[in-house]
């Protein structure tokens, strides 16, 4: 099966030896996000709401320019700094993503890059 690199400006670019997506098949494996805005490649200002706001805006971009959306995540994996932002993670996921939520992971991490509070990746089916 072919794989295919999906990549859009509209998303960070790149900060390691990775592709923001890689799709095979209808299954589209979107990289890590963390909160860089994508026109000047800084983290976003405003505390651990507005990197989470960003991170699922980075993802939203890169669903888009595989051919899908949001809603056909299937698996999203969160990683955060300091789980007492769960609750936070959640409300903000719920703005961007509908019911039946995908099946989830949220683990706690040490850090993360650039010393950004919160990242997370994605298995989306397109179709679904």
């Amino acid at each position: 099966m072919a794989k295919e690199i999906i990549h859009t400006d509209k998303a960070p670019a790149a900060i390691g030896a990775y592709s923001q997506a890689v799709k095979a098949g209808n299954t589209v494996y979107l990289s890590g996000q963390i909160p860089l805005d994508p026109a000047t490649m800084t983290v976003v200002e405003g505390g651990f709401a507005a990197e989470a706001h960003q991170v699922f805006k980075n993802l939203k971009a890169v669903c888009e320019a595989a051919g899908g959306s949001l809603d056909q995540i299937v698996k999203l994996n969160a990683y955060l700094t300091d789980l007492s932002n769960f609750a936070t993670f959640n409300e903000v996921m719920a703005q961007y993503m509908s019911q039946p939520f995908p099946a989830r992971a949220a683990v706690g991490v040490a850090s993360l890059p650039k010393g950004v509070q919160v990242e997370a990746e994605a298995v989306m089916v397109l179709g679904s």
